[in-house]
């Protein structure tokens, strides 16, 4: 007989699914792994939990399952939410079967005979002991269904108390904010039409006080670039789940007869502190096939080094400059198509302008390309201006409802990729610009939020078809040009999520590179990403979105945690200051196999003045932290600093790193250890740590860990 209680481990994971009876599965356990369990126990486990029949509720335990139901009696957000024409508005579904052929998978087929709506609902618990969850719903009646919402949800453990997610704007993407998990729905909606500067990224639930490196945490993600929602619930009955899915606007999904909607992936991460929930997200991403697994390249971007003005001249000594200190990667950005000398118009016509390039990009391109760079090109395909060529041709291919415009935004449109001609246009122009040059990568922009997004396709909300067809349009790019590397940038950071992550080689973190800033905003983005996939830059000596000065050892220290690169026009730099950026690209080179394979580590340091994090290479044999002073502390000198990550068993030799080795602070007298260098078991740099070098605010320093035999 097939089990009916599905028991699955990875990770030091484990997911129980309650898959008896006909209902749709009820998750009895996720969270640490509870070992082998048999079929007696797994029941017994099932029983162990189910709660007592409350004065005044239900007259029997109310199921909630990973699609919750009010026809069983929850009276929480519902997992479907929708009507045939007003009827069909509460489900019913019987689960006619549990398919677990797969390991680490659970497929469950069910219908609703009288809403006459089919369901599949896949689970799975991947190798890294992320548990992922998708629905596809179809219409099997006569007649349209509208699909309002499909909310896939996972309880959480009793002891969650205290709610975390991300908040932020333009240039102060991924800003955290804290609160208790009370009674009631907290709910985050994204009507954006792309993911947000904003976004939450990764809704955590988790004990009193839980950091980085301590307490039990579940964390929830919406896989998805469009509208979104993620929610947490906690009910008067003892119920703590959190949920989510997409947005839908009124009547984006009308369902006829045989059609489906499948929703996004939904991934839930659990670990023993935040560093283990987001390894979790880590190594899932570092696992896939299509991760990039080639040495992230130095890259030069040319958008603070010159804005609009592009010449020849101007741009073949930036790429020598970039070259000689050790740049693998040009990246033109915003400025070389037809009418584009401000951001005011020329979004749509992709072709490259004549009266700037008069033969083109070609002498660009074989410039670089004779350097030993790559080369690569910036676009925004979604976009418009509405003094383009394209948007007098075409308005019809304009997002918009009620024969009105949205208001402008950065000067711009949106572009309607649901309208088959305007995605074959923008199709054949990036193939085109593709194969008349020598373009490896893509810097994919897209600035603005998409605001009264109506389509002339069906006369309806067109957010939902917008996204899709941006992941298609990403989808044939790349099987046009498999060679090819995209960076999803959107006003910086207003599209990053696991969505177009199947799409994108890295993301653009935020328009902003100032250093400080970009220590938080970097901090936070790796509580989903590895450090490979986030773009970071070493900006000029003046931040150009703060006006702050910074030194170039934190500029480069701070980049050099991502996927490196360079936006400063080089040519005005000081012989001094390119030698030292010479030396922290190299220093990159040599640390980004350790740094983008292995383990983020962060330190949970009282003094929120003094930040300490680091990567600890997969088998620990090798460590690098940084030491970043973001303001002056509370107390001089600052106390020690805990180095996390290493084998509490293995003896570490430990010392300042070049070129990341300068104290630049007020200390009286040296640090002993710092001039010698000291020798410590794991345990006790992970419990006792180091005597932290007195700093100057806005200053950073790097330390090494490595193994002893």
């Amino acid at each position: 007989m097939a089990p009916t209680v599905h028991h699955l481990r990875a990770a030091g994971v484990s997911l129980v699914l309650d898959a008896t009876g006909d209902g749709l599965p009820r998750v009895a356990h996720w969270g640490a792994d509870l070992g082998e369990l048999d079929r007696t126990a797994l029941a017994d486990l099932v029983a162990a939990a189910e709660p007592q029949v409350a004065s005044n509720t239900m007259d029997a335990v109310v199921p909630v399952s990973v699609l919750p139901e009010q026809s069983a009696g929850w009276l929480g957000t519902p997992g479907v939410a929708g009507h045939r024409d007003g009827a069909d508005f509460s489900t019913r579904f019987v689960v006619s079967g549990v398919d677990a052929g797969q390991p680490g998978r659970l497929v469950v087929t069910a219908a609703d005979d009288a809403a006459a709506l089919g369901l599949v609902v896949e689970v799975e618990l991947t190798p890294a002991g992320l548990v992922r969850q998708r629905a596809t719903l179809t219409n099997t009646g006569a007649g349209a269904y509208t699909v309002e919402a499909v909310t896939l949800a996972l309880p959480v453990g009793g002891t969650a108390a205290e709610l975390l997610d991300l908040t932020g704007r333009h240039l102060r993407e991924r800003s955290p904010q804290r609160a208790a998990f009370r009674a009631g729905t907290w709910t985050r909606e994204n009507r954006r039409g792309r993911t947000g500067t904003d976004a939450t990224l990764v809704l955590v639930a988790g004990e009193a006080g839980f950091g980085f490196r301590s307490g039990e945490v579940w964390g929830l993600h919406v896989a998805f670039s469009g509208n979104h929602r993620t929610l947490a619930e906690r009910t008067p009955g003892g119920v703590a789940l959190l949920a989510g899915g997409e947005l839908l606007l009124p009547g984006e999904v009308r369902l006829a007869t045989g059609e489906a909607y499948a929703t996004p992936w939904v991934y839930g991460s659990h670990g023993a502190g935040l560093d283990e929930l987001s390894g979790r997200f880590h190594r899932h991403l570092r696992e896939r096939p299509h991760h990039p697994r080639r040495p992230r390249p130095v890259t030069m971007n040319t958008w603070e080094a010159v804005y609009f003005d592009q010449r020849l001249d101007t741009l073949a000594a930036l790429a020598d400059a970039a070259a000689a200190v050790g740049a693998e990667r040009f990246v033109l950005d915003d400025g070389w198509f037809r009418g584009r000398r401000d951001d005011t118009a020329g979004l749509g016509d992709w072709h490259v302008d004549e009266t700037v390039w008069p033969d083109g990009l070609h002498p660009l391109v074989r410039h670089v390309r004779g350097l030993g760079l790559e080369f690569g090109l910036w676009v925004e395909p979604e976009m418009i201006n509405l003094d383009s060529g394209l948007a007098r041709a075409h308005p019809e291919w304009i997002l918009g409802t009620g024969g009105r415009l949205p208001p402008a935004s950065r000067h711009q449109q949106v572009l309607d990729l649901g309208h088959p001609a305007a995605f074959a246009h923008l199709l054949d122009r990036l193939d085109a610009l593709l194969t008349e040059y020598d373009i490896g990568f893509l810097k994919w922009d897209h600035n603005r939020d998409l605001v009264e997004a109506g389509t002339a396709v069906t006369g309806g909300a067109g957010v939902h078809r917008q996204t899709l067809a941006v992941y298609a349009l990403m989808d044939e790019v790349r099987r046009r040009h498999p060679r090819l590397e995209i960076e999803s940038c959107s006003s910086g950071g207003g599209r990053v999520d696991l969505g177009v992550l199947e799409r994108a080689d890295r993301v653009w973190a935020s328009d902003s590179i100032d250093a400080l800033e970009r220590q938080q905003i970097q901090r936070w983005t790796t509580l989903l990403l590895p450090p490979e996939l986030l773009g970071a830059h070493v900006g000029s000596p003046v931040a150009h979105t703060t006006r702050r000065t910074h030194p170039l050892d934190l500029r480069a220290g701070t980049a050099l945690f991502g996927h490196f690169g360079i936006e400063w026009d080089l040519t005005t730099a000081s012989a001094a200051e390119l030698a030292r950026l010479t030396e922290w690209v190299a220093a990159y080179k040599e640390l980004r196999a350790l740094l983008h394979t292995g383990t983020v580590v962060r330190a949970d340091h009282p003094d929120p003045a003094l930040q300490v994090h680091g990567v600890v290479a997969a088998d620990r044999s090798r460590a690098v932290y940084a030491l970043v002073q973001l303001a002056t502390g509370v107390h001089a000198p600052p106390g020690r600093v805990r180095l996390p990550g290493l084998d509490p068993a293995a003896r570490y030799r430990v010392a300042p790193l070049p070129p990341g080795d300068r104290v630049d602070g007020p200390g009286m007298t040296p640090l002993r250890w710092w001039a010698e260098g000291v020798t410590l078991p794991g345990a006790a740099l992970a419990a006792a740590g180091l005597q932290a070098p007195m700093l100057f605010p806005e200053r950073l320093v790097l330390v090494e860990a490595a193994r002893l035999p």
